[in-house]
């Protein structure tokens, strides 16, 4: 797949994302890097969840990020005959589930996966 292919994969994720998630994501960018340092990582969350701001001690600072690993996804998808365009989305979603304060252990505990 072509870098332009999955970066449209990704927009229209985002852009399907219920209203009263889309609302929430203020200053954050998301992002598609090649690979992963770990092999089997597909997504990454990096900044301050919005369960853990205050108003005054979350200004000027930079964007939150979300690191989407197109060549673990993607061998991720052909590894297990998975979708890619489903495997963007439930990556995407997990990593913005992070961005609201919910953490691996507690997405275990509701079986989101």
């Amino acid at each position: 797949m072509t870098r332009a292919q999955f970066e449209k994969l990704v927009r229209d994720t985002v852009k399907a994302l219920p209203k009263k998630f889309k609302d929430k994501l203020r200053n954050i960018d998301i992002v598609i890097e090649e690979g992963a340092s770990q092999e089997d990582t597909l997504g990454l969350y990096e900044g301050i969840s919005l369960k853990d701001r205050t108003q005054e001690g979350y200004s000027g600072v930079l964007p939150d990020k979300i690191t989407l690993f197109k060549r673990t996804i993607e061998a991720e998808c052909k590894a297990g005959r998975l979708d890619i365009k489903k495997e963007i989305r439930d990556t995407i979603y997990h990593e913005i589930a992070h961005h609201f304060g919910i953490s691996d252990e507690r997405m275990d505990d509701l079986d989101v996966y």
